[in-house]
């Protein structure tokens, strides 16, 4: 059994699964078709309540908000996948350094670390972006890079421990380098810790963009985003509540997913937790390491 049909056999597994697909093809389809052209304002038709043809209603300028949150569906899973490609790329490196070379690097990467985990994210972001401007780029850099740091701190320990396996010896005695030795021994056996913090990680990188967005730091205003929608719809909640419910669900359950996501592979891919079921059910309760 694959570590798919694993992760489809748990129920939050299963839900984050389904949840991720369902927003990635929806992207997609986004490119090609939605109900309406999502930047197209209607006079005649602001605040239309949910019904055919406009499914979730429109907004004060008259745009479909299906249209808004499909089209948006892009910029939320961009900016997943590309934190999650810089965090992963970040922290295994600084993880590799921090653990397999010697002392003096060690003892500097760990520093280093320690002072860039000081300065929150979304902080560093709103830095970059008062300078830079505005941009889905350089949200997706600094939170990658915040995140990734994150997963350095969590990870190092671990590869620091695996390395003292007896068959990790035994293939440097065989001839791997360190560098085959990371890949082929550490890497696959730190996997389950890897896959929560990288889950984790994707998931706040969604409430970041949507967070930075919101406040004016994230996407541009001409970028469809979740964030955007909901900053645009929020003051009108006293007369207009309902539409304001439909991006701040649609970034809720996509943050769920994502978590629920990264536990089920936690499982699949662990095998402790596979040959001991109540060790599984009892570590689903304990949250992960979070920085």
């Amino acid at each position: 059994m694959n570590a798919l049909q694993r992760v489809w056999r748990t129920g939050g597994g299963r839900f984050g699964l389904i949840v991720v697909a369902v927003i990635a093809l929806t992207a997609l389809l986004s490119l090609l078709w939605t109900p309406f052209d999502p930047r197209a304002a209607a006079v005649s038709a602001r605040w239309l309540p949910p019904g055919w043809p406009h499914l979730l209603g429109t907004d004060g300028t008259g745009r479909d908000i299906l249209s808004l949150l499909m089209a948006g569906a892009r910029t939320t899973v961009l900016v997943a996948v590309g934190a999650g490609i810089v965090a992963t790329a970040v922290g295994v490196v600084l993880g590799a350094l921090g653990a397999l070379t010697t002392r003096w690097i060690r003892e500097a990467v760990a520093v280093l670390v320690d002072i860039l985990i000081a300065f929150p994210v979304l902080i560093i972001a709103m830095m970059i972006s008062a300078v830079w401007g505005g941009s889905l780029w350089v949200v997706i850099w600094a939170v990658g890079i915040g995140f990734g740091v994150n997963i350095a701190r969590v990870t190092r320990p671990e590869l620091r421990r695996v390395q003292q396996s007896d068959f990790v010896l035994a293939g440097r005695a065989a001839g791997l380098t360190p560098l085959q030795s990371l890949v082929q021994h550490l890497l696959p056996n730190i996997a389950p810790v890897f896959i929560v913090q990288l889950s984790w990680s994707m998931a706040v990188a969604v409430l970041a963009e949507a967070g930075l967005s919101y406040l004016g730091f994230g996407a541009s205003v001409v970028d469809p985003s979740w964030g955007i929608l909901l900053s645009d719809l929020q003051r009108y909640i006293a007369v207009h509540p309902l539409s304001v419910i439909w991006p701040g669900l649609a970034i809720t359950i996509t943050v769920l997913a994502l978590n629920l996501l990264g536990d089920g592979l936690r499982e699949a891919t662990d095998p402790t937790l596979r040959q001991n079921p109540r060790a599984a059910a009892a570590r689903t309760h304990v949250p992960g390491v979070v920085a």
